[in-house]
């Protein structure tokens, strides 16, 4: 019995032992610095917008149609009745949440890159706006943490103001993801959602439209200064019709965050890319960026690199219910001298070189 209680108490001294060790070794171990905690939750803000706008709405119906063979059916035939109810209302200025562009998580993401908003002049909020947004880049960063985060101030810069941001119609045709969409006050890049904030929804509404688009984003890398806009005239046309001012602004370090297999003109893979982006809207990029590992690895997060977008001088717009065309080709020529004017006054002070000359397709 003795020689029992002497093993157990050896072995329990033992546990002990080994126990205070490998506290004293936790203890030991380098906490993380509050810069560390900092890093992650960018890192983590980032990966979550990125996998809602790349994976939300695919998961989102192909799960409600997984439903539909399960006893949970009533789920997606109420949701499907809910948006036969509201197909409409994301052309009708949408369903914001002002309290989603508070949410501390763009925070995280607007100090990740990181992103600022310079103002150049006042916008009267007894006017309506029409704010081109350039260039596109791939997945429009800089237009969505200005105009739909209030992270950078534009609240604040420009008081009374409402900013919208146009994105492709067939995005409210997504369930969950238009939820998402319209409560940060997304909404599409039609005719009549434009013409609805316009003049329906009073004065003081800004519109912003990355006027590039799809066919912008295929000649998108670092270095590149071109924008899609020589021919783009529909946006002109709905201002005048409407009396909205044009405002322009330039995200520079857009184009910097990815890096993108750039195929040459007359290519079989451009004119593949080409024919998706006429049937589907969008192009199929092929790109890449950071891992979620290290900066070295490679991943779908965009690279950390500061973007500054500087929103310019308006250009004052009479409304016309029926402009000729020569009319739209007069604005839309002021409106390329206020963007180029723009261009030259801060290409120096955001990264860019005296040399560097923006190119207008």
């Amino acid at each position: 019995m003795k020689t029992i209680i002497a093993a157990c108490s050896q072995n329990l001294s033992g546990s002990r032992a080994s126990i205070q060790t490998a506290l004293r070794t936790l203890l030991a171990a380098p906490w993380p610095s509050q810069r560390d905690i900092r890093s992650w939750l960018q890192l983590l803000s980032v990966l979550q917008w990125v996998l809602s706008f790349l994976l939300l709405g695919t998961v989102s119906l192909l799960l409600l149609i997984y439903l539909v063979f399960t006893s949970f059916w009533p789920i997606s035939a109420l949701y499907l009745a809910w948006i036969i109810f509201d197909w409409d209302t994301p052309e009708k200025g949408g369903r914001r949440l002002p309290c989603l562009r508070r949410w501390s998580v763009w925070r995280h993401f607007r100090d990740y890159f990181p992103v600022k908003l310079v103002k150049t002049h006042d916008l009267s909020p007894s006017h309506n706006y029409i704010i081109g947004s350039h260039p596109h880049g791939i997945l429009c960063v800089g237009a969505f943490c200005n105009f739909i985060t209030g992270s950078t101030g534009f609240g604040e810069m420009f008081p009374g103001i409402r900013p919208f941001l146009t994105t492709l119609a067939g995005n409210f045709r997504l369930p969950v993801f238009r939820e998402y969409l319209m409560s940060g006050g997304l909404c599409p890049v039609t005719r009549r959602a434009i013409g609805y904030l316009l003049s329906k929804n009073g004065t003081g509404n800004a519109v912003a439209i990355v006027i590039g688009g799809a066919a912008e984003s295929l000649s998108c890398r670092p270095g590149i200064t071109t924008l899609i806009l020589k021919n783009r005239k529909g946006f002109v046309r709905m201002a005048l019709q409407h009396g909205a001012y044009l405002v322009p602004s330039f995200s520079f370090g857009e184009n910097d965050l990815f890096r993108q297999v750039v195929f040459e003109e007359g290519s079989w893979m451009r004119s593949i890319q080409q024919r998706f982006q006429k049937m589907m809207g969008f192009a199929p990029c092929v790109f890449y960026g950071r891992g979620l590992t290290s900066v070295q690895s490679r991943g779908f997060l965009p690279y950390a690199r500061p973007i500054t977008t500087v929103v310019g001088e308006p250009v004052m717009v009479p409304k016309i219910e029926d402009p000729s065309c020569e009319t739209v080709d007069m604005y839309h020529e002021m409106y390329i001298r206020s963007l180029l004017k723009l261009f030259n006054e801060n290409k120096t002070k955001y990264g860019l070189s005296e040399t560097d000359e923006l190119h207008i397709l």
